[in-house]
Formats: C-alpha cells, structure tokens, sequence
C-alpha cells in the first residue's frame, strides 16, 4: 500500500500562501505574462517566509519578489514587495496595497 505524506502546514512551521493569496498573485503574473514583461517565476516557501518571485527572463534577478514574513504582521506589516536590487518597495498589513505598485506598472504597459 501507497503511504501519504501530509503536506506541511503553517502550524508545522512552513510559512506558504493561502487560496486566495495565491490567486491574487497568480492573477497579477498572468497578466504581466499577457502583457509580454514577465516570463517566470518561483516559489520557496520556508519556516521565516513565503516568497513569490517574478522574472523578466529565467536567467536574471526577479524584477519584484513578493514576500510574506508573519513574525512582522504586529510591527511593519507581513507583506512586503522587494525591487531587483534588494530594496524594500512597499511594505504593509494588507496584500492589495503591496502591489499596488506593480498595478500601476501593469496600466502604463498595456497604455503604451
């Protein structure tokens, strides 16, 4: 007989994203994807953080990284939204007004 492993869960000390986390993130890529600017990504999911990483090519730094550390939820705000150079962009409570910058970027692509 086959034995099933359980997938870790945030209690067990893995950090990952929710349904609808996900589905918020997954939405702007398919978008940006669209728009022809990103091509990749990738998740690491570990026991600080959940990050989700956005690639112009596979080949360079992630243009944005959007990181979910829950340890800072009572102080900065447990989303924040990493730059290619490593700097923090926006940080905050709410995942929506994190990439709110990344929005606006979206609406000046599909403008020009």
């Amino acid at each position: 007989m086959t034995n099933v492993t359980p997938f870790p869960v945030n209690g067990a000390g893995q950090v990952g994203f929710d349904r609808l986390e996900l589905q918020r993130i997954m939405d702007l890529y398919g978008r940006m994807v669209s728009a022809g600017h990103w091509r990749d990504y990738a998740m690491d999911m570990g026991r600080e953080a959940a990050i989700f990483s956005a690639f112009r090519r596979s080949a360079e730094r992630p243009e944005y990284r959007i990181e979910k550390r829950p340890a800072l939820r009572h102080r900065q705000g447990m989303w924040s939204l990493v730059g290619e150079s490593g700097q923090i962009l926006k940080r905050g409570q709410e995942l929506q007004g994190v990439l709110a910058p990344v929005e606006r970027k979206l609406l000046r692509i599909v403008e020009d």
